[in-house]
C-alpha cells in the first residue's frame, strides 16, 4: 500500500538498496585507496592530484550516476529479481567497470600494471557487493 505521497514499499526499497550500495562502495574505497593501494599511489606521485585537489562533490555524483545505473539495469532488465540474479548481474557490471577502470586507465596513463589489475579486481568486488544488495531488496512486487 502507498505511504505518505505515493511513496511505495518499492521505491523505499530501492532508495534503501541505493543508499546500502553507495555506503557499501564508499567504505571498500576508502580502505582499499587510503589503506591498501597507497603505496603503489606514493610510488608515482607525479600523475595523482594531491589528496586536497580531489573533487568530493563530483566523485559523489559519479557514484550516485553509477548506482542510479546499477539499480534501472536491475530493475529493466533482470528477471527474477533474487539473489542470484543480482550476483550474475553485479558479476557483468563489475566485470565491466573494473575493465574499464583498471585496463582502460593503464592504456592511455603511465599506472602500474598491478594499480590496474587492483582496479579491476575492485571494480569486480563491488559489482558483486551492488549485485547481492539489490538482490536481496528488490525483490518482485506482488499483485493480489
Amino acid at each position: 500500500m502507498g505511504l505518505a505521497f505515493g511513496v511505495t514499499d518499492h521505491m523505499k526499497r530501492m532508495f534503501l538498496s541505493g543508499l546500502a550500495v553507495f555506503i557499501a562502495w564508499t567504505l571498500i574505497d576508502t580502505l582499499v585507496h587510503r589503506l591498501l593501494l597507497q603505496a603503489l599511489y606514493e610510488s608515482t606521485p607525479a600523475i595523482w592530484r594531491p589528496l586536497a585537489e580531489l573533487d568530493s562533490v563530483l566523485i559523489v555524483a559519479v557514484t550516485v550516476f553509477l548506482i542510479a545505473v546499477f539499480i534501472t539495469a536491475y530493475k529493466a532488465l533482470v528477471r527474477p529479481k533474487s539473489l542470484t540474479c543480482g550476483l550474475t548481474l553485479g558479476a557483468l557490471m563489475g566485470l565491466a567497470l573494473g575493465a574499464s577502470a583498471g585496463f582502460g586507465t593503464y592504456i592511455h596513463s603511465p599506472i602500474p600494471l598491478v594499480l590496474a589489475w587492483c582496479w579491476f579486481g575492485l571494480g569486480t568486488i563491488k559489482g558483486l557487493i551492488a549485485g547481492v544488495i539489490l538482490g536481496l531488496l528488490i525483490v518482485e512486487e506482488r499483485n493480489g
